[in-house]
């Protein structure tokens, strides 16, 4: 597995990564012990970069990966999320980044996942009530106290990224990122760059749409959110599969499946990108993984670029987008 890093002094994390969310909620139902089989396999193959946060399943899924890496801790690099909170049966109660909050939230994951000390802790969502210097400066002292290595944030604008950094050096950003996702080739990518920062981008696969495994709402699972999502509505799908299907006919010209095509593209946006894809499935990740060493050449792209141009896909990503890139 190829390892990329944005700066000499931060992470080196496999390009690869697993996207663990899945294993616990939002997709569907899913097996723990297949998951953890799942995230044995994963390590096994150098796809070390583990992504979780305490908000999936409400704690379990970060239980869950605690469980996987009971006796093979230091073959993992770690990261997980704070700010999006849970009530009674699940529901969501807001965001925060309160400094307090930050960390009582840290030592709560460290005793879920039974560990001591987190690779990467990200403030999930920017808490709009209060100033990111403050609870990145929170964050920092994380860092110094020995629970955290290293820092980053989700879904921040590129004017938050900047005065973040200004407090504590900042690792990753997590963003979404996908042929049918574009909007950090703009300005977030390049920030990143800039300032040597890890972008991390998550629903790769377009949350499996890009695939071509879905042909039809009715392919999702009854308790599976993507039912409530605009992009998957009964007006979109449809518009949004047929841009999958030349994503399917430049994978089949390259000999190799739509997913890996979507992820060597999302690879191919700077050498400080990296792509964390979740499967619950041992074969779709050996595929996820086998993606890291496919090169996609100019012509390539620029059928992508025709077909998948910037806002090509219909919807928006989601139900609700007031605390997307904050």
């Amino acid at each position: 597995m190829k390892r990329r890093r944005a700066r000499e002094d931060g992470p080196e994390v496999s390009a690869i990564g697993l996207g663990c969310m899945g294993m616990s909620e939002f997709y569907g139902s899913a097996d723990d012990e297949t998951s953890i089989g799942v995230i044995h396999r994963a390590l096994d193959q150098g796809v070390t970069f583990l992504d979780t946060a305490d908000m999936y399943g409400s704690g379990a899924n970060e239980e869950l990966v605690g469980r996987a890496l009971k006796d093979r801790r230091d073959d993992a690099f770690l990261a997980t999320k704070f700010a999006i909170k849970r009530g009674e049966g699940g529901s969501f109660t807001g965001v925060s980044g309160r400094p307090e909050y930050v960390k009582e939230a840290c030592d709560a994951s460290l005793k879920r996942l039974g560990v001591d000390h987190i690779d990467l802790y990200y403030q999930h969502r920017v808490d709009p009530q209060v100033p990111i210097e403050d609870t990145v400066g929170a964050m920092a002292e994380l860092v110094e106290a020995g629970k955290v290595r290293h820092i980053g944030l989700s879904e921040a604008a590129p004017d938050t990224v900047r005065r973040a950094a200004k407090v504590a050096r900042i690792a990753a950003l997590q963003t979404e990122l996908s042929l049918w996702s574009r909007e950090p080739e703009a300005e977030l990518i390049p920030v990143c760059a800039e300032l040597g920062i890890l972008f991390v981008a998550y629903s790769p696969l377009g949350r499996g749409f890009l695939t071509g495994r879905y042909r039809s709402r009715d392919d999702f699972p009854e308790n599976d959110f993507r039912r409530h999502q605009p992009r998957f509505s009964e007006e979109n799908f449809p518009k949004n599969l047929e841009l999958v299907a030349g994503v399917e006919e430049i994978a089949r010209a390259k000999g190799c499946t739509p997913a890996q095509l979507a992820l060597a593209w999302v690879l191919s946006r700077g050498e400080n990108v990296v792509s964390i894809p979740g499967t619950t499935n041992p074969d779709r990740l050996d595929q996820n993984a086998a993606a890291a060493d496919i090169e996609l050449g100019a012509d390539e792209l620029a059928s992508l670029d025709a077909i998948l141009p910037p806002d090509a896909a219909a919807g928006t990503r989601y139900e609700s987008m007031a605390l997307v890139n904050g």
